[in-house]
Formats: structure tokens, sequence, C-alpha cells
């Protein structure tokens, strides 16, 4: 990854196919990525037929996190093979991990060992780390100009991807959990097997494309119709009996607005157009020493300059060179915030380690609830809890989709820095906690509601913010890094707080199962605190890393334009 060395997974080839089929195979794979959220759909039955007590049970939530979110191999990896191995490699835990589920939830293996049992989760979601990782590094080269859209999107279908899952359980599988966990082991490899073929570096679209803004907001527009699909066919489902006719049919409506975004791709082989391009553009995204956002506008082509013209430029270089702004002749300089790091070089930035933090605090205390929303529900009084489920997931899909598109508006139009949706975010989440600690009559809902929304713009406004403070060329690892704040978030807050504090309350009742109000209680308090000390960090971060924002999106943008046509 050193050095001027440039592999063929980053450099696509010039005439390649346009990015856009891409990106609509990316939402499939997506899809398949969001499979661990599916865990309190099966978690209850686990406990039931494996006989685990809440902590447990809460540890296998955390290595469910764990398997997500520990990408550092697949963030080196996209750097050295092509995506496709990726997904190959993602497919393959898949089948391995969940497979060993199945063999445990039906019993076909006695005295499954509770340690393999994590083991088994773990490498079963680890699948969505290569999956996401091979999509989301890929998409982002493709569309360098467009990055917090690209996030949003792609982020946003993971986030919708729990609500498509409960469909096909509720739907297709008869709530049967066992047929839930045999559908990811041999569903989600051949989804993958399918699309990876198309899912590859591509000749990204001219800033001059004007069409580029339209195939956005028509994916924004397909994604949002499914996802208000799925929740409302879930909870008709839960109120109506579904006659076994009427379930094939939903399920098809569903995947034909999966499908809806390859539009277009076939709209474009219907009525090609041939938008002006320039090969800068192409050099300018596969470089991997210049970020796009940083490329220096064109020199003027002029004849040989006069030794005068010399002289000043020489003097220009020295002052230059004395206050830091070009590297001294033969010393390489570091590189600055909005240039392409090196992983170890961003590891030390002061930046690094604020956003990180930030996203901890605020991902690590929403999966804590997500990993015991089905206990959270029961404890309060909804007795089912896949409504629950399928709401948060609706929410988190606003969240990330709705982030991508805002935080690329005010970016674009003001230079007003990310992470202030981050912040904002961050103090609605402190008010959710306190509200699920009061546990008042007609909140729960509620409550799942606006964590699930601020949960998913945590994740929407982390990637994009990665690449733009530390540049494209080693985004896989750095962004993937970030996500080690979601199962370090499940381990202390879900783990060592919630699941300690549920089985306590639990004892005190006699029961294995927690009613009311204190069986949560005390673990909302602590994360409403933490998400508080997360929203100071990230008033400091964004005053910070305004600068940066202005010199990328105010002058920089200018540079964009004018080398673009040129």
């Amino acid at each position: 990854m050193e050095g001027t060395t440039k592999t063929h997974s980053m450099i696509p080839k010039q005439g390649s196919r346009p990015p856009w089929v891409g990106l609509c195979a990316a939402v499939w794979v997506q899809i398949a990525a969001g499979n661990a959220y599916n865990f309190p759909l099966y978690s209850s039955s686990l406990k039931s037929v494996l006989s685990l007590n809440q902590q447990q049970l809460t540890i296998l939530g955390v290595a469910n996190d764990v398997g997500e979110n520990v990408g550092l191999l697949p963030g080196i990896a996209c750097n050295f093979l092509p995506p496709w191995s990726l997904l190959l490699i993602g497919a393959l835990l898949s089948f391995l991990g969940y497979g060993s589920l199945f063999l445990a939830l039906t019993g076909t293996l006695s005295n499954f060992p509770y340690v393999l049992l994590c083991l088994a989760l773990c490498v079963a979601t680890n699948s969505n780390a290569w999956f996401g990782t091979a999509v989301l590094v890929t998409n982002m080269r493709n569309f360098p100009l467009s990055r917090g859209t690209i996030s949003g999107i792609l982020k946003g279908y993971i986030g919708i991807s729990a609500a498509v899952y409960t469909l096909i359980y509720a739907l297709l599988l008869k709530d049967s959990a066992s047929n839930l966990v045999l559908f990811l082991a041999l569903g989600l490899p051949i989804a993958c097997l399918l699309t990876m073929y198309f899912i590859r570096p591509c000749t990204p679209p001219s800033a001059e494309d004007s069409s580029v803004n339209l195939h956005f907001l028509f994916v924004q527009a397909t994604s949002l119709l499914l996802a208000t699909y799925l929740v409302t066919t879930t909870i008709l489902c839960n109120i109506f009996s579904i006659t076994s006719a009427l379930s094939y049919a939903l399920a098809a409506v569903m995947l034909l607005l999966l499908i809806t975004p390859l539009a277009i791709p076939l709209k474009m082989t219907l009525f090609p157009s041939n938008p002006k391009r320039n090969n800068v553009d192409v050099h300018l995204v596969t470089s991997t020493q210049t970020d796009p956002l940083l490329a220096p506008a064109p020199a003027p082509s002029s004849s040989a300059a006069s030794p005068v013209d010399e002289d000043a430029s020489d003097n220009e270089t020295l002052l230059a060179e004395g206050e830091g702004a070009v590297p001294v002749r033969g010393r390489k300089r570091r590189p600055k915030r909005g240039e392409d790091f090196k992983f170890r070089e961003a590891i030390i930035k002061a930046d690094f380690w604020l956003l990180w933090f930030v996203y901890f605090f605020g991902v690590g205390s929403g999966v804590t609830v997500l990993n015991n929303l089905a206990q959270i529900g029961v404890s309060l009084g909804a007795n089912d809890t896949t409504i629950l489920l399928s709401l948060f997931s609706f929410c988190n899909f606003l969240g990330r989709l709705g982030a991508g598109a805002l935080s690329e508006h005010f970016v674009r139009s003001i230079a007003l820095p990310r992470t202030i949706w981050m912040t904002c975010t961050q103090i609605i989440m402190v008010i959710t906690f306190c509200l699920y600690a009061s546990a008042l009559d007609g909140t729960l809902y509620a409550a799942t509601a606006l964590l699930g929304l601020c949960y998913g713009v945590q994740y929407s406004i982390m990637v994009p913010t990665v690449s733009e403070l530390f540049g494209l060329k080693n985004f896989g690892i750095t962004s993937n890094f970030m996500m080690l704040g979601n199962p370090i978030g499940a381990i202390i807050f879900s783990a060592l707080l919630a699941g300690t504090v549920y089985d306590e309350e639990a004892a005190k009742q006699g029961s294995s199962t927690c009613y009311g109000a204190n069986c949560f209680r005390f673990t909302f308090l602590v994360l409403a605190a933490v998400v508080g000390l997360g929203t100071i960090l990230s008033i400091i971060l964004t005053l910070r890393i305004r600068p940066v924002y202005k010199m990328l999106y105010a002058a920089g943008s200018f540079r964009l334009s004018h080398t673009s046509n040129n």
C-alpha cells in the first residue's frame, strides 16, 4: 500500500462499464451484509434450546457484533485483492458460521460447546465485514465526488436489511428460527456469488454528467419506497392472518422493489448518452497519491519560463518550504488533513481518535439496545418484538439515507462539517435513553424509533468523514478500524453492563426472565451519560475540522470544477 504501488483492484480501465451496474449489485450485497441484525429473531430460540442465561445470551450478542465489525483484515486486503475475492471469502464464512449455528439450534450436534457457539456466530457475522468492505470501498472510489450520498445509500440498505429478513421470517419461513439460520447459511452465499462479477472498479461519472444526481435520487426514492413497504407489511402481518398465497405475493413485491435500481443501467443501455468525459477525472480518482477533493488546478500552458520567472518561482518555493506548505527538497512532507494518509500516519492524529470516540459512544450505546431489544420489549410489556425490530430497522435506514443526502447538501453549499449531524443526533440520544429509563406508557415505540434514526446517522456520517480527513487510498483499513467502536461498545455496555444488571434483577424476581422498568433502567441512565460525553467530544471535533472542510469544499470544489473542464 505504500509508495507509488498501484493494484489492479483500484484502477479502472478506460472505457469500462459505468459504475451504476456495480452500485445496483451492491444493494443486494448490502442486504446480505445486514444479517447480523437478525440476532434478535433467533436469540430467544438459542436461549431456550441451549438453556442459556441472559448474560450468556448477551455475550453471544457481543460475538455477533465483534464478527460484524472487526474488518481490519478485509480493510487491508481490499488494496491487494479484487472485490470479487473479498465477496467469495465472505460467502464462505457465512456458510461455515451459520451452518454450524443451524446444527446447534436443531440439535443435530448435541452438547454443542458454548465457546464454539460464540466462535461460529463470530465467523458467520464476520462475512459482513468482507461483504461491506468490498462494495463500500469499490463504490466510494467509483463515485469519489458523491461520498456522502454513496455512504447513505449503501449503509441505508444495510439498515433496512433487518426489515427484509423480518418479512422473510414471517411470510416465508413461518417464524421458524432454525429455518432462518438455514436461509442465512445458504441464501447469502448464493446471492453474493451471483453478484460478485459486477462489483468491480469502473470509470467514475464525469463531474459534468447532469444525470448523476437524478440517478441517485431514483435509487434513494426506490429504497425509501422499499422501506415503507417493508414496515407496513410487517405491521399488517402482525395484525391480520395472512394466507400462504398472499405471503408469496407480498414477498414477490418485495423482490420487485429490491431489483428496481436495475432500471438505471437498463435505461442507460436502451438510451445511451455520451457525456463529455476527461481523462483527468479518471487519473484523479485512480491516483494513489492525491485525493480527488484536493486535486490541484492544472497549470496554464505557456512557453518556457524566463530566468526572472524561474528565480521568482525558486524564491516562492523556498518560502513555502520554510512555512511547511510544501516539502523541503530531499525531505518527505507528512500529509495534512484532507490528503491521503497511511494508516500509521492517521492513527497518531488527534482528529482520528476524537472521531473514533464520538463514534464509539454513539454506536456502542445504540448497539446495546439493539442486542437486547427483544428482552427490553418483553420487560416493558411488548409481547411481539418483531414490530419493534422492524421499526428500529426502518428508522435506522432513514437515519443512514437521510444523513448521507443532508450532509452532502450542506457540505457542498456551506462547507458544513458532517460531524455536526453526529452532535445533533447524540443530543437526541440522551433524551431517548431517558425516555427508556422512565418507562412511561406509550414511549417504548417512540424511543425505539428515535434511537434507530440516531443510530443510523452515526454510521452514515462516519464513513465519508474518514475519507475526507484521511483520504481514499487506505480508506478500507481506516474505516474498518473506526468500526471497532461497535464491538468494543457491545462488550462494555451490553455484556458487562446490561447483561449483568438484567440477570441481577431477574434473580430478585426468582425467574430467568425479568419484567419491569428496573431490568434496564440503570443501563439506560449510564448510556445517557456516555452519549452526553460523546456530544461534547463531537462539538470539539467539529470545531477542529471546520477549516479542513472550508478548504475541501470552498476552494477545493472550484479546483475540481476547473479541472474537469480542461
